[in-house]
């Protein structure tokens, strides 16, 4: 299986990668749409002609996010409906709400490195919100994903996967010191175990699935790192190759539209390209963890387990 390269490069904007790409008629989903790089590749799928629906907790937000994007791009067809992530029967009652079929899932929103929190079924909140969620959504819009013949879903991780894989003993950190890095590495690897597992099993229904990592935006997912009280993370953050938000999108932009990915599933994506394997010392790349069958399917059925309870 030979490695995917595009044109684009990590200056690219989504602009750019969707650059001439007819959307009429499509149908997307953009969870976390109201903040970040989601508002970005929002309005870059909405200017290219799709129905967006921006999937967020703060409405108000949202309708603000909406309006704005619209008078952008002139596409009456930016929607807003409220979503919690953490909280599997509001992930229920958007896909319950949802009707017809869907052409594009951008699995976007997330929380990053925060202090130790639990949903009320005693789940830690980052796998929670960023794999629970988000494979909860999948699920419940399947039906609509699998109507539109040709549908795919994106699944915005990190290279904070390298950080941990998933440790399938003790996910919750019952029995283990939380770290809030950990914590959020293992749900990173978790988006992209998704993005295989759905990809194998739904693929006869026309759905892939790939991720990726953006690459480091400044965005209110840091708002829980503090680089004023913090000399490390200081220095780290201000020698980091930060992206635009423009830049910040145009991965998911490509894997969410653009025929270069045309029935490609189950990869994992940077700097707008297929990434490399990492190398123990190396930024970046994909550790082969991330994209283990096994693990994929493992975690796929702890994830039901948890889902249906």
């Amino acid at each position: 299986m030979s490695r995917i390269t595009t044109p684009f490069t990590r200056e690219s904007t989504a602009d750019e990668v969707l650059a001439g790409v007819d959307l009429s008629g499509r149908r997307a989903v953009v969870t976390g749409g109201a903040s970040g790089i989601g508002v970005e590749t929002a309005r870059v799928l909405a200017a290219a002609g799709a129905e967006v629906t921006l999937a967020v907790r703060n409405v108000e937000a949202g309708r603000r996010t909406a309006a704005e994007i619209t008078a952008r791009t002139g596409n009456q067809g930016v929607l807003v409906e409220p979503i919690e992530l953490a909280d599997q029967e509001s992930v229920r009652a958007f896909a319950g709400r949802w009707q017809g079929p869907l052409h594009i899932l951008v699995n976007n929103a997330g929380v990053m490195a925060e202090p130790l929190t639990r949903t009320p079924e005693g789940w830690e909140h980052q796998f929670a919100t960023n794999h629970l969620g988000h494979f909860g959504l999948a699920l419940g819009l399947h039906p609509a994903l699998a109507a539109a013949g040709n549908a795919r879903i994106v699944s915005v991780s990190s290279s904070a996967h390298l950080r941990s894989g998933i440790v399938f003993d003790d996910i919750h950190f019952e029995n283990r010191p939380y770290e809030p890095w950990s914590a959020y590495g293992q749900s990173k690897t978790a988006n992209v175990l998704f993005a295989v597992e759905a990809t194998k099993r739904w693929a006869p229904n026309g759905i892939t699935a790939n991720a990726l990592m953006p690459g480091g935006i400044r965005t209110a997912l840091q708002r829980h790192q503090d680089p004023d009280n913090d000399p490390e993370l200081k220095r780290i953050f201000d020698n980091y190759a930060w992206k635009t938000v423009e830049e910040g999108a145009a991965t998911s932009v490509l894997l969410a539209a653009s025929p270069l990915l045309e029935g490609v599933g189950g990869r994992y994506f940077e700097d707008v390209n297929e990434a490399e394997p990492h190398v123990p010392g190396r930024d970046g790349g994909v550790a082969e963890y991330a994209l283990d069958p096994e693990a994929a399917t493992r975690l796929w059925e702890v994830s039901l387990d948890h889902v249906n309870r």
